[in-house]
C-alpha cells in the first residue's frame, strides 16, 4: 500500500524502512508536519502515517478523504491530536501503537527521576567547568519514600513494580481497575485525592483524556504534601503548567521531570537552538534549578522504535487486506477498559 508518511526524522525512515522489508508497503517520507496546509500531500495515498504532534483534526481529514486516504496510523500511543468523531464520519480507520515498549518509557522515568532527586544534571554540569564542590547537591534516598503512581497501565506498574520491589519505596496506585499483581507486591490502591495528599512523588501514567486534563492544578498542588516530587512521562496536559510554576515559586512543588509539556507542538522534535522561543511559561521553568525537562524522549530506544514501525506497518497491511484492526481507535471503548 502507498504510505504518506509525515513528521519524518532520520530515525522515523531507518526504522520503518528495515520493517518494511516484511511488508513491501511504498512508503513516501514527507518532513512537513500534518496539518491543514501540508494535508493535500497525502493525495493519492491510502494510508497516512503520523506522530504524536501532527494535526488530525476534520479539516485535515476532509481532506485525506478526498485524497483517497482510508487509513490514519498512529506511530505512537496518544490519539488525542485525531477527531475521532470526524474520522468515523468520513469511513477513515484510525490505528495506533498501543503498547510498543513500556520497558522503554518505565526506565525514562525512573531515570528522570534518579535524576532529578540526585541532582545529576547540576553535577555533571559543574564537573564540565571543574567546579567539584558538593554545596548543593545533596539528595535524598528513594528506599522508604512514599511514591503515587497515578495509571497503572502497561507502563505504570512497570514504574510501580521497580519503586516497590526494587527500591523498596511505599508505593500507592491510583487506577480504575486495580492489578492483582501490584496489589501482591504491597502496592496499596487509593483513591486519587487520597494519593496526591500522602505521596511524596507522584509520577503521572495515565491517558489524556477530559477528565484527566490538568489533573496536577492548583487545587491539586495546594492539598499535597510540601516539598512534592512530580515526574510526568505521559501526557504534557495533564499538569497545569502555571499552576505548576506557582506552586515551584511557593516551593510546595520541591522538584519536577517532565519528558512532556502541554504546548509541546510547538517545540518539541526541533532544532530550536537559533531560534527565540516565545513560550514564556515553557521558558520560565528552565529558569528553576530544580526542574529537569527532556523533549519527549521516552520512547527513544532501539527496540521500541522497531517495534512501533513493525506495528504500524502491520496494522496498514491487515487494513490492505481486509483483516480485523486489533490496534483500532475506539475512545468509547478504550475509555471503558481504564
Amino acid at each position: 500500500m502507498r504510505i504518506a508518511v509525515f513528521n519524518t526524522k532520520p530515525y522515523d525512515r531507518r526504522f520503518l524502512t528495515e520493517a518494511n522489508a516484511a511488508f513491501g508497503h511504498d512508503l513516501h517520507f514527507l518532513e512537513p508536519r500534518l496539518e491543514p496546509a501540508t494535508a493535500a500531500l497525502a493525495a493519492g495515498h491510502p494510508a497516512v502515517c503520523v506522530f504524536v504532534n501532527d494535526t488530525v483534526n476534520a479539516e485535515v481529514l476532509e481532506t485525506l478523504a478526498a485524497g483517497g486516504t482510508r487509513i490514519v496510523a498512529l506511530r505512537c500511543a496518544g490519539f488525542n491530536n485525531v477527531d475521532l468523531a470526524a474520522a468515523a464520519r468520513l469511513g477513515i480507520d484510525v490505528v495506533r501503537v498501543p503498547a510498543y515498549s513500556p520497558h522503554a518509557v518505565a526506565e525514562f522515568t525512573i531515570g528522570l527521576l534518579l535524576a532529578v532527586d540526585r541532582r545529576i544534571p547540576r553535577a555533571w554540569a559543574r564537573v564540565r567547568e571543574n567546579n567539584f564542590a558538593l554545596d548543593g547537591l545533596i539528595g535524598r534516598n528513594l528506599h522508604g519514600r512514599t511514591v503515587g503512581v497515578i495509571g497503572t497501565g502497561k507502563i505504570g506498574a512497570l514504574v510501580a513494580r521497580s519503586l516497590r520491589a526494587g527500591f523498596g519505596c511505599e508505593v500507592l496506585a491510583s487506577d480504575l481497575y486495580p492489578d492483582p499483581a501490584l496489589e501482591a507486591l504491597g502496592v496499596r490502591y487509593v483513591e486519587r485525592g487520597e494519593l496526591l495528599r500522602a505521596a511524596e512523588i507522584v509520577t503521572l501514567h495515565c491517558p489524556l483524556t477530559p477528565e484527566t486534563r490538568h489533573l496536577i492544578d492548583a487545587a491539586a498542588i495546594e492539598a499535597a504534601r510540601p516539598g512534592l516530587t512530580i515526574v510526568n512521562t505521559s501526557r504534557g496536559a495533564l499538569i497545569d503548567t502555571a499552576a505548576l510554576i506557582e506552586g515551584l515559586k511557593s516551593r510546595k512543588v520541591g522538584a519536577v521531570a517532565l519528558d512532556v509539556y502541554e504546548q509541546e507542538a510547538d517545540l518539541f522534535f526541533e532544532d530550536l537552538s537559533n531560534e527565540i522561543v516565545s513560550d514564556d511559561l515553557f521558558q520560565r521553568l528552565l529558569t528553576f534549578p530544580n526542574v529537569l525537562i527532556t523533549g519527549h524522549q521516552a520512547f527513544l530506544t532501539e527496540e521500541a522504535l522497531g517495534a512501533i514501525a513493525a506495528t504500524t506497518l502491520r496494522s496498514i497491511a491487515d487494513a490492505e487486506m481486509g483483516k480485523l484492526l486489533a490496534n483500532r481507535v475506539d475512545a468509547g471503548r478504550i475509555a471503558a477498559s481504564r
